[in-house]
């Protein structure tokens, strides 16, 4: 992937989570019972061209989704994801859209190409965005989960980093977190997959394997090819849903021309099938309140 050059090297005024109270999937008129989808890819050198894949592809997703009626009025969010160690723009978050700014949203991304280097990026930095700034009326309404897709090929930090968390997004934390209760967190309001593709640097690498197994079990997935994003997105939360099992999915992609796409997908969600686990509710974070406590303007 090659970086833009260092004079543009900042996100957009649209995707910066500095000092964002929140992102919302509201409800309207026109989308009465609206379903937030979050899907933040990185951007980093060891994706390979994998981060300008996805922002060709994913500009589909909603009409996929719409044209099989797996969620009611699906919302989008689209994200990008460095390293917040090396990277001038770790981390970008955009606004949950229905129309065609998702596309101008995508194109927006600043795909940075850096990375430290150290077979981590800040996914746990993403997610931390994700559990306290984002408020979807799905949840306070409804009590039902969004849908968060992380899509990358290395570890989480060693810990989230509250000077990180400071200078990127704006809250002070009191101490430094374990990614792994940050996952905890999320996880009682989100339904979260990280997706592993194939043309990134650690796709055959057992360590990504283990270490994303351990956090969120069987929402872990290798895709390999990186091009059936969308299918997979969609028919995963077909899955969870239960409105479709896997082999009608298969039937589903075929009908809408994805033919080629329906071998990736299904190799990737062979070990998740239609059966899904409830996940418990969990403590929060040491010292936050969550984003539903928040008083927005």
């Amino acid at each position: 992937m090659k970086a833009a050059p260092s004079t543009a090297w900042k996100a957009d005024p649209s995707l910066d989570p500095l000092g964002v109270t929140a992102r919302e999937c509201l409800d309207s008129p026109d989308h009465a019972d609206s379903t937030p989808i979050a899907v933040l890819f990185d951007v980093t050198g060891s994706m390979g061209q994998v981060p300008q894949i996805m922002q060709q592809k994913l500009g589909k997703l909603h009409g996929l989704l719409q044209r099989k009626g797996y969620v009611t009025d699906p919302q989008l969010m689209f994200g990008g994801i460095g390293d917040a160690d090396s990277d001038r723009v770790p981390l970008q978050v955009g606004q949950f859209e229905s129309d065609n700014r998702m596309d101008e949203q995508l194109r927006t991304i600043f795909l940075e190409g850096n990375g430290g280097g150290q077979k981590s990026e800040s996914y746990e930095l993403a997610a931390y965005f994700v559990a306290r700034h984002v408020v979807t009326d799905a949840w306070r309404k409804r009590g039902r989960k969004g849908y968060l897709f992380i899509i990358g090929d290395e570890l989480n930090k060693p810990r989230l980093e509250a000077r990180h968390v400071r200078r990127i997004i704006g809250d002070d934390l009191p101490e430094d977190v374990d990614p792994a209760s940050v996952y905890r967190e999320l996880s009682r309001r989100w339904h979260v997959y990280f997706v592993l593709p194939r043309q990134s640097s650690y796709y055959d690498d057992p360590q990504i394997a283990e270490h994303w197994q351990e956090i969120l079990g069987q929402n872990f997935l290798k895709l390999d090819d990186p091009g059936a994003v969308c299918e997979l997105i969609a028919t995963t939360i077909g899955l969870e849903e239960r409105v479709v099992d896997l082999e009608q999915a298969m039937v589903d992609l075929a009908e809408v021309g994805s033919h080629a796409e329906s071998g990736s997908v299904g190799r990737a969600l062979v070990r998740v099938g239609a059966a899904r686990g409830a996940v418990a509710t969990l403590p929060a974070l040491p010292g936050l309140d969550g984003p539903d406590d928040v008083t927005l303007n």
